[in-house]
């Protein structure tokens, strides 16, 4: 029973991490999986969110700028 015993087990060693790797590769359990997941968690940005986030960068540099030119108006 010895050999047979020692066959099964190394068997199921080799077989679990073979089997785990090819179910994770297959392409549809991916997109079923992770792409749909990850949309779920970060949505795809909506149309128009983009705009706001160049103008709101643009806003903020041209407040940071104005505050510098008060600095430096006031120190000279």
């Amino acid at each position: 029973m010895g050999v047979k015993l020692e066959v099964f087990r190394m068997t199921l060693y080799l077989a679990f991490p073979v089997a785990m790797f090819w179910i994770s590769n297959q392409a549809e359990w991916f997109e079923d999986y992770v792409i749909l997941r990850k949309r779920e968690l970060w949505p795809p940005e909506k149309e128009g969110q983009h705009q706001e986030i160049e103008e709101f960068k643009e806003r903020m540099r041209k407040q940071q700028e104005e505050k510098f030119l008060r600095i430096a108006q006031q120190n000279s």
